[in-house]
């Protein structure tokens, strides 16, 4: 990527108000593959993002490569972090994504650093990492490969299913790292699912990219959440939900209540009042008293779910308590046993030798598996180095 022609310190013409103020803006993109999405390409200054300690575990870290997100969910809990840049938690988050082009390489130095505890990582707990965007930035392979190569623990949860792109990597990276999967699909009602959240994969190609992930040999779990209250939760629903998740081979399912947030509490709203107008008053209702069901509501809930999660055979999954993602198999049981920082030898993708001069590993390219070895020499990109042509991260 060439970046050194760009001049960061200057507003750029048509940039929003928020992110013009940014030194580290590269250029504002609009192209006609995306239609009524811009593209905000910025240099980040970290990569990981540490979670103040919101349960009994010291440690929390996620990454996010992307700021906003297309799937354009009406409930997605993380509207707020968009204004934060001036931007709107409704239109703005759907529109206008920010996108963290150096990320990979950020996140290599980050992860060489001595202190650097090898904590598991998750993503995809914010905004969705593999959203469309990232089948044209390409930014999740160099992710990977970063994490892998630094003995630190994965685990993605998204509504994608471009993460089929990567599974490979993702298999390839599993035999030194604990790797886990699991795909967000709360709806099955094919015109519902299309109407709250228009930008996402159906609920069938998401199902599919489950069944693609267990028959690569990984645990996949299916997070069932948020459970839309007067709309998702009967029985019939959640029974026919967990067949379908029971069919595709999902190793776990997580599920929870509908969660909102003030900014989202309008959006979701406006949505509501336009598609299920007589539901209106029921939610205002239930919503009075702050941005989560009553208590009543939520038992209620987990008295219908349990049993059918129990009948078709389903594990109950666990939700990381410090980042609300899938929770990691590297985690111990209790903080107590917690394990020590991991002293895993560094690897890296190797590439069978060609002409040339030898610039750093790569990815097998050929029909043989990839293996992993010792980098001779520290690469002088570290994106470009790791990973080949096809993977490497595109800008517009």
């Amino acid at each position: 990527m060439r970046w050194s022609s760009q001049e960061l310190q200057t507003e750029q013409i048509g940039a929003l108000p928020g992110l013009a103020r940014l030194n580290n803006l590269v250029r504002s993109v609009q192209t006609p593959e995306f239609a009524g999405i811009t593209f905000h390409e910025i240099l980040c200054k970290s990569a990981l993002n540490h979670v103040p300690g919101q349960s009994a575990l010291p440690f929390g870290y996620t990454i996010n490569p992307y700021r906003g997100c297309s799937h354009a969910c009406t409930y997605c809990f993380a509207r707020p972090t968009h204004q934060y840049l001036d931007l709107d938690a409704g239109k703005d988050f759907d529109s206008e994504i920010i996108v963290k082009v150096n990320v990979a390489e950020v996140l290599r130095k980050e992860l060489a650093k001595p202190t650097w505890g090898r904590h598991p990582v998750a993503l995809g707990t914010n905004t969705d990492p593999y959203q469309r965007a990232e089948g044209r930035y390409q930014l999740m392979p160099g992710i990977i490969a970063a994490l892998a190569d630094s003995g630190t623990p994965i685990s993605i949860l998204t509504k994608g299913t471009l993460l089929r792109r990567d599974l490979d990597l993702l298999v390839e990276a599993n035999e030194h790292v604990p790797v886990d999967l699991a795909m967000s699909i709360a709806i099955y009602n094919d015109e519902l699912q299309q109407s709250v959240e228009p930008g996402t994969p159906s609920t069938k190609a998401r199902l599919a990219t489950v069944t693609a992930v267990r028959e690569r040999g990984l645990d996949c779990g299916v997070f069932l959440m948020p459970i839309l209250p007067f709309l998702t939760d009967t029985r019939a629903h959640l029974d026919e939900a967990l067949r379908q998740a029971k069919a595709a081979g999902a190793t776990s399912v997580l599920y929870s209540g509908l969660n909102l947030k003030p900014a989202v509490k309008d959006w979701y709203l406006g949505w509501l009042s336009r598609e299920h107008p007589e539901l209106v008053g029921r939610y205002q209702e239930l919503y009075a008293r702050g941005q989560y069901a009553p208590k009543e509501y939520r038992t209620w809930l987990a008295a219908r779910i349990r049993p059918l999660i129990r009948a078709h055979g389903l594990e109950r999954g666990v939700v990381d308590p410090a980042t609300g993602g899938i929770r990691s198999s590297a985690l111990p049981t209790s903080p107590e046993r917690m394990p020590a920082a991991r002293t895993t030898p560094t690897f890296a993708p190797t590439r069978s030798p060609g002409p040339g001069p030898e610039t750093g590993p790569m990815l097998d390219r050929g029909p043989a598996s990839p293996t992993w070895a010792q980098p001779a020499a520290a690469p002088r990109s570290l994106i470009a180095a790791e990973l080949p042509p096809e993977l490497n991260p595109t800008l517009f």
